[in-house]
């Protein structure tokens, strides 16, 4: 059975993302987003990942769930993914552009899910089971850990950047 209340978060976390990259990453200079920790993702290749998942991963997996009885869905290894991908549009306003077009259509598909299509299952890696409701909710989960990486990569918050930005300008 869905529960109303955590889905209706992992929404709110869907809507709320594409807002909280920009915020974080629109004063930040694009040779900033290349610096990474020996072994990790820059700050750019997490926006990329955002963008790739949104279309490889998760709203394949959706669509697919609504479409077959029992799919099985596809998560890309994500050292894999990350040496083989296209790097031709990685600049930081076409991926965060190129992201949050994507998200808007992924949440339009999730608005369409009927009452009864939040049950829908499909199997993931190692043959777990995965409902409509549940992949949402994962969903959203994967969009906080990645936000919590940028953050740390970018050494600032989404409420501070979202601070700083609502703050009126200081006159003469």
């Amino acid at each position: 059975m869905t529960d109303e209340t955590a889905l209706q978060q992992a929404l709110g976390q869907l809507a709320a993302t594409p807002s909280a990259l920009a915020h974080l990453t629109v004063e930040t200079m694009e040779s900033v987003l290349d610096i990474a920790p020996e072994g990790e993702w820059s700050g750019r290749v997490v926006l990329a990942h955002f963008r790739d998942a949104e279309v490889l991963e998760f709203r394949l997996g959706l669509e697919r769930l609504l479409a077959e009885e029992n799919p099985a869905l596809f998560f890309l290894p994500p050292d894999e993914w990350e040496q083989k991908r296209n790097r031709e549009r990685d600049q930081k306003g076409v991926l965060l552009g190129d992201f949050a077009l994507q998200r808007q259509a992924s949440l339009n598909l999730i608005a369409s899910v009927q009452t009864n299509d939040w049950e829908r299952q499909g199997a993931g890696p190692g043959g777990t089971l995965f409902t409509i409701a549940q992949l949402v909710q994962v969903w959203a989960e994967h969009d906080a850990a990645h936000l919590s990486q940028l953050e740390v990569l970018l050494s600032d918050t989404v409420t501070s950047a979202q601070g700083r930005r609502a703050r009126s300008p200081e006159g003469p």
